[in-house]
Order: C-alpha cells, then structure tokens, then sequence
C-alpha cells in the first residue's frame, strides 16, 4: 500500500509537473487480478480498486493500518464502475451492477470481491476511519435521487447522485458519490470551491480516449494536472478541485472530515481566480 503524504500551500507551488503528479494524481488503479490501494494523510483516507478475475480478492491488511484487519476501524464505501460483480461481506452476497454503491462498516472481518458472469467487475473503494457501526447498505443506481446542477450556457450543467450521505446511506464520517454531465456540458464545480473542514479524492471515469484539465491548488495560486480515464486526483482541504474535460466524462467525488454537509463550501470566486 503505497503511502501519500501531502505537502504545504508554498512547497506545492514549487513543485514540478512531474513532482506534481507524484504527489497528488493516483493512476494503475485498475489491474486485473489484484487489489490496489493507497494510504493517504488526507483525514486518513484510502481509495483503491478490486478488479477480481478468476478468483476472489480481499481487503488488504497491510502494516500501514496498524490493525489486524482492513475495517477493525474504518469503514469504505464501493462503486462498481464494470459489469456486475459480487461483495461478500461475512456470510451475505451482495451482487452490484453497474454504478451501484455498496456501504460497509467497522467491525466486518471477511469481505472479497467476485466477478461476475457478464463481464468485468470493477471495484473503486475509498475508506476512512470510523468511531462506530453503520449497518452494511446498498444502494442501486436505478434508486437514486439525481439532482441536477449548473447552467448549460455555461457549459457545466451535470447531475450530481449522492449515495453515502446524511440524507442516504449512514456512516461515520464518508461521504461518497458521482457527478455526471448533460451533452455539451464539461466543466465541474466551476466556479471552484475550497472547504477546510473536509478533504476529497476525485476518480475521473468514462473519458475514453478524452483527457480533463484538473485545477488544484489555492485559489490565487493555481496549478493543473492533466488526468486520464480512472485516474484519481487527492485534494487537500486548502486546495480547490474543478476541471473541464476535452469530451464526455464522469466522476467519483469521496470526502471525509469534520461534517458531512455536502454544501459546507467555501466559495472561490471566478473573478479571484489567478
């Protein structure tokens, strides 16, 4: 488990592009056959990807934990992003098809991911420490309530679905779901927002062959990372997060910190931007 360990406002603007992307975009999730995940030290987040084959995968229970099993205090929260897949969480089979989200709890010992019979699962997890016990839920994308977002004059009208929330699936402290954009909508979260009180992993999918400009970075003080089809973009509190795409796109947006109210933003205003 690869460990991420994030630098200051002023040491980030001194970055280099490569030393940029080192410290802040994830990519090679995805492997077939194998469990990825990183440990970050954004309020102790960790994502990652499960894209089993033939056999079933686990959780992993690397020494970074620092427990003897990979939710003894943590809970994640799982979107399959491929055909329909199977989590076993102790003795119950949950079967998630595509875009639907599964919420696992602390305390769950035995959980494996199985592919499916028509085609590929694939497994994106973000996970974060948990002080109590949520009931496992699934949530079907079918079920859940689209709010749609943004002006299309503008070019980000998009459709935001919340699955791990206050008003959804419960949980310690994630908060997790997907935003999705109308035809001739690209930009997201523009104008762009900061929020000290939670820090965010981005996970752009569906691009194909396009790319997304990411915007990173305070917001007098921009940077940018080019990002590619699943590739993740880790966003430390004081950093704004937004990005236009060169053609269709979606993306996975996890938080974790002090609340969970989705709109508990700090507004960037564009005229401020530099």
């Amino acid at each position: 488990m690869k460990l991420h360990y994030f630098p200051t406002p002023a040491a980030t603007n001194t970055l280099s592009t490569a030393d940029l992307r080192e410290t802040f975009l994830i990519g090679g999730l995805f492997q077939p056959g194998a469990v990825v995940a990183h440990y970050t030290d954004l309020d102790r987040m960790i994502c990652g990807a499960a894209v089993p084959t033939t056999a079933p995968l686990g959780l992993p229970a690397d020494k970074e934990l620092g427990t003897s099993f990979f939710l003894e205090r943590r809970e994640i929260g799982i979107l399959n992003l491929g055909a329909a897949g199977t989590v076993k969480v102790g003795g119950t089979s949950y079967t998630l098809a595509s875009l639907d989200c599964l919420y696992i709890g602390l305390g769950e010992k035995d959980v494996t991911f199985e592919n499916g019979p028509s085609g590929q699962a694939q497994f994106y997890f973000v996970s974060t420490p948990a002080h109590a016990k949520h009931p496992t839920a699934l949530a079907r994308r079918a079920d859940v309530t689209a709010t749609p977002i943004g002006d299309v004059t503008k070019a980000n009208r998009r459709t935001i679905l919340k699955y791990i929330h206050l008003d959804g699936i419960k949980s310690c402290q994630l908060v997790l779901g997907f935003t999705e954009f109308e035809p001739g909508s690209i930009w997201n979260t523009m104008p762009p927002h900061t929020h000290s009180r939670r820090t965010e992993i981005y996970l752009y999918f569906d691009l194909g062959e396009n790319i997304a400009m990411h915007f990173m970075g305070e917001p007098q003080a921009t940077r940018h990372l080019v990002v590619r089809d699943r590739e993740a973009v880790l966003s430390p509190a004081w950093s704004v997060h937004c990005g236009v795409g060169t053609g269709a796109y979606r993306f996975v947006w996890a938080m974790g910190g002090d609340n969970q109210v989705f709109a508990d933003m700090d507004p960037a205003p564009i005229a401020t931007l530099k």
